[in-house]
């Protein structure tokens, strides 16, 4: 399946404040409370300490390039898609991490969240074989897939930052640390490949 880039318009949203990115303040800001609250045996088994590094890394390496920036969900997974079956009308829903961001985080998040089956009884574990993306026909195409690539790895770290957290604040019925777990390994084996 090949997806398609949105032809760019101009930007019709009046959202108040400087449209900067924020996901490597988040990031960032994550991967400290993991690391208050994680002990030093889940720092060691997760390579926490390596992750700073990895940020920065990424951050030098995606910013500053041509992308474009916008108002981004952040979270566009399928429970926060909305479709109404008769008019097939779409509503998104849940903007609690909304913020301005690089569009193809946007879109490498909402493929990432592609491996998820929340509706199991494991929902904790992804299949990344569902992670959509076929060889594109054009050059925009290609482009806009391989910014989608980069930022997957992002997104990765992002939530498996998320999961850390969620492991040590969230009583739920759901394996927050195997989900950040898979989330860094991912991490690891795709980011030779995307960089």
């Amino acid at each position: 399946m090949v997806y398609a880039p949105i032809k760019p318009k101009k930007n019709d949203l009046n959202i108040t404040g400087p449209n900067t990115v924020h996901i490597w303040d988040r990031l960032r800001n994550w991967l400290n409370a993991a690391r208050r609250l994680c002990s030093y045996e889940e720092i060691k088994a997760i390579n926490l300490d390596m992750i700073e590094k990895e940020i920065s890394s990424l951050e030098n390496d995606l910013s500053g390039k041509e992308e474009r920036i916008g108002f981004c969900h952040n979270d566009l997974q399928y429970g926060n898609i909305m479709i109404e079956e008769e008019t097939k009308m779409l509503t998104i829903i849940d903007y609690e991490y909304a913020s301005f961001n690089p569009i193809a985080y946007d879109i490498a998040n909402h493929f990432c969240e592609m491996a998820a089956d929340y509706h199991t009884e494991t929902p904790h574990i992804l299949n990344y074989n569902k992670y959509p993306g076929d060889k594109p026909d054009s050059l925009e195409v290609e482009n806009l897939l391989a910014s989608i690539e980069n930022y997957t790895l992002v997104s990765h770290l992002i939530w498996g930052l998320w999961g850390l957290i969620s492991d040590h604040v969230n009583d739920t019925d759901f394996d927050y640390l195997e989900y950040a777990k898979q989330r860094f390994c991912q991490y690891w084996s795709r980011k030779v490949k995307a960089l």
